[in-house]
Order: C-alpha cells, then sequence, then structure tokens
C-alpha cells in the first residue's frame, strides 16, 4: 500500500514515512477487517445495490413464508442473499441467513458458504453427501462431539464405516474411502497436521478432504486455499464469539458440492434461525480483532504456564516446544487462543485448579471473548471411549484453557493461584 502524491521537499517524504508506519501499526490484521465488515460493500459492484432503505446492518428477516405474484414464482431472485433462488419459504433460503453466508464465504476465500442450527448439524451435512457402504478416514485426536456422532450414529445407524488415525504418521486409506476428516488444530491436544499434505493425498485416493476449522477460525487459517474441498465451523465458538448463539457453516469453492449441500441444508432443515444469524453475522464483523486480542493473552499465558512449578506440560502451537510449531508457523497465520496443558498431581490437583478458578469460568465450549477452562476427560470428551483417550494422552490431569481477551495479568494471576493451590493440596 503506497501513499500517491507528489512530494517535493524532505519534510513531506518524512512525513509520508510517518503516515506509513502509523498505517501499519494501526492495523495489524492482515487488512482482513474491512472485508469481514463490509461483503455489500466489496458485492455493490457484481450485484448492484441490494440495500435499498440504506441500513447499515442486515435487517432480520422473521417472515417464514413469502408472497408470489405468481403462482410456482419466488420473488427478488435479484436479491444476492437468495443467490439467484428468490424467496418462498424460510427454511429454503432467508435473507439474514443469505447475508451471514456470504459474510462467511468471504472469510473463508471460499465461493460458497451453507449455514446450519450448529457445527455438529453442519458435520452431519458433509456426512450426508456420503452413501451406505463408503468409509472415512478421520485424524484420532477430534472433538469428542464428532466422535460420539462417527461411533453411535454414522456407523450403526448409516452404514458409513468410520477410522480414526494419527494423520502424521499413517493415513490408511480403503477402497472405499471417499472422505478424509481432519482437524487442525486437534482437539483437545492441539495437534497440527499438514493440510497441502492431506490435500494431496486425498486427491490422489480420489476423495474429499474436510477440515474442521474452528480451532484457527478463518482469521488464522484459510484450508481451502491450501487444497480442502470443504471447510466446517461451528459457528458457536469464535465466528459468534459471545457465548450468546448456537450455529455451524460449511464453506466450499466446488459447485457441485454447493448444491448438494443445499439440498440437504433444505431437505434436513437444519437451519439457525435469522436472529441466529443475525447475532453470528455481528460477531463475525469483530472476529479480526478479538482474535489478535485472545491470542496475544494465549502466547503470554503458554509461557508463563510452561515455567510454573504446578504444570508438567503445555501445549500451544505458538511455543517453540511445541512438536508441530514449524508447521503451524507456516499453514497458520497466527497461533491461536486455545491451551492445553497437564498439572500436577492427579485427578484431584485438576479439580482443585479448576474450581479454584475466578476470572476463568469453568465451562465446555470455546472461542468466547470470556475465557473458560474445563477438564476434557470428564466434559467435552467424556464420550471418547476410555482406551481411545489412554491411547492419545487425555487423562484426567489435561485442562483445557479457552483464552479471552480480558486483561493478561488478571487471567495470569488467577491461574497462579489456582495452581498454586493445587501444589499446597500435595504437600
Amino acid at each position: 500500500f503506497q501513499i500517491a502524491s507528489s512530494l517535493r521537499t524532505m519534510t513531506e517524504y518524512e512525513t509520508s514515512d510517518a503516515i506509513q508506519l502509523a498505517i501499519k501499526e494501526a492495523d495489524p490484521f492482515r487488512r482482513q477487517g474491512t472485508a469481514y465488515l463490509h461483503t455489500r460493500t466489496r458485492d455493490k459492484q457484481r450485484h448492484g445495490d441490494d440495500n435499498p432503505t440504506g441500513a447499515v446492518v442486515v435487517p432480520i428477516s422473521v417472515a417464514t413464508t413469502f408472497e408470489q405474484r405468481d403462482p410456482g414464482v419466488a420473488r427478488a431472485k435479484d436479491d444476492p442473499n437468495s443467490f439467484g433462488a428468490g424467496y418462498e419459504y424460510s427454511r429454503t433460503g432467508n435473507p439474514t441467513r443469505g447475508a451471514f453466508e456470504r459474510a462467511v464465504a468471504t472469510a473463508e476465500n471460499a465461493k460458497y458458504c451453507v449455514a446450519f442450527a450448529s457445527g455438529s448439524a453442519a458435520t452431519s451435512a458433509v456426512i450426508h453427501l456420503l452413501h451406505p457402504g463408503e468409509h472415512v478416514l478421520c485424524i484420532d485426536d477430534v472433538y469428542g462431539g464428532t466422535q460420539r456422532y462417527f461411533r453411535r450414529i454414522v456407523t450403526p445407524h448409516m452404514a458409513v464405516s468410520i477410522s480414526f488415525h494419527d494423520f502424521a504418521t499413517d493415513m490408511p486409506f480403503q477402497e472405499k474411502t471417499r472422505l478424509v476428516w481432519l482437524e487442525t488444530p486437534t482437539n483437545p491436544l492441539l495437534k497440527i497436521t499438514d493440510i497441502e499434505m492431506c490435500a494431496k493425498k486425498a486427491k490422489e485416493a480420489e476423495c474429499l478432504l474436510a477440515v474442521d476449522n474452528t480451532f484457527c477460525s478463518p482469521y488464522f487459517q484459510t484450508p481451502l486455499d491450501l487444497g480442502a474441498d470443504l471447510v466446517v465451523h461451528s459457528v458457536t465458538k469464535y465466528i459468534g464469539g459471545h457465548s450468546d448463539v448456537v450455529g455451524g457453516v460449511v464453506c466450499t469453492n466446488n459447485d457441485e458440492l454447493y448444491q448438494k449441500l443445499r439440498f440437504v441444508q433444505n431437505g434436513v432443515g437444519a437451519v439457525p434461525s435469522p436472529f441466529d444469524c443475525f447475532l453470528a453475522h455481528r460477531g463475525l464483523k469483530t472476529l479480526h480483532v478479538r482474535m489478535e486480542a485472545a491470542a496475544r493473552n494465549a502466547n503470554a499465558i503458554a509461557l508463563f504456564l510452561e515455567s510454573h512449578k504446578g504444570v508438567t506440560k503445555v501445549l500451544y502451537p505458538g511455543l517453540p516446544s511445541h512438536p508441530q510449531h514449524e508447521l503451524a508457523n507456516r499453514q497458520q497465520h497466527g497461533f491461536g487462543a486455545m491451551i492445553t496443558f497437564y498439572c500436577v498431581g492427579s485427578r484431584e490437583q485438576s479439580a482443585i485448579v479448576l474450581k479454584a478458578l475466578r476470572v476463568f469460568c469453568l465451562a465446555e465450549s470455546l472461542g468466547a471473548v470470556e475465557s473458560l477452562a474445563e477438564c476434557p476427560s470428564l466434559m467435552t470428551h467424556a464420550s471418547v471411549p476410555d482406551d481411545q483417550r489412554a491411547l492419545l494422552g487425555i487423562d484426567d490431569t489435561l485442562i483445557r484453557l479457552s483464552v479471552g481477551i480480558e486483561s493478561s495479568y488478571d487471567l495470569i494471576e488467577d491461574l497462579d493461584n489456582a495452581l498454586n493451590e493445587a501444589i499446597k493440596s500435595m504437600e
């Protein structure tokens, strides 16, 4: 970015340098903020003015059905939020939902985005692309709800087999493998997997690659740019960002996959309400600011934890000690705000830590402005079979932090006090 002017004196040149420096310092967000805030502005030239009222915020359209002037002919097909289909019934298409989908597509560098009522519903929509007898190759360390859905619903009731593997060491494709399911960073152990490598192997095997990008958010990682076919988010987390809305999305650049996902969205009907879409869209507008603030806090906290005698191990991609630190540095645009660590002692000490926290909230979920702490083995990953948890290293001393945007001083003081309580209990 250069300032165009006819500068003639040294003072003016010095002023220009100062302006350039000030602009750089004012925007540490890689110029992402404008795209998150102004999808309409970006699309005006392509679609014309889709905002006849001049409202600066997308209206909440609560209508469940839309009047037709002629039988079977939907109205507003020229509204870009209807994607050329117009509006007839709100499950099929809604203006508020369409505006949110366009905004998320912009954030993910995607051609398309399809919104669902939850992250689990978005995951289910991807599985609906498969047929009985086919196989899913899944990363071994994966969200507990995904494990539960795959093991207890997809395989027994849909006849789609699932196998779980550490992709860093093995990706054993089967004859009927049709989908590779990847989380990176993983939940809760924060393992990083090379997306480009997985995309290449999936393509060679004629499989789709779906990446759950919830932990990084579109701000810190855009998997479609690295070869993924599908990107899934729990909107409940960083995109919404305020612990007040449940939702999910699937993004893609593939026309055929998009049409299939739209069919699933309408046919299954697991759609978010207009108000949910409004809240999630509002959250997206501050994603860049929140992610930078949370990631700065997380880095400080990770360094603190690594030096604390009440901690035996810290897993954070931003630490040089993380096994895939260099890959994270290359693949992501930042290290995120999730931290996992093992405290000293046993289940008794981890419980003491969690109950002693005063700023961190003991709660499931993640990605909000407030900081959250939990014990995965007893909470988010309790549904994972015991032997699988043991194999992965998800024991009762493992604590997962979702770092928010409070003062880093207060968060570190809170953790220090809680960890010291655990140490005292062992004396």
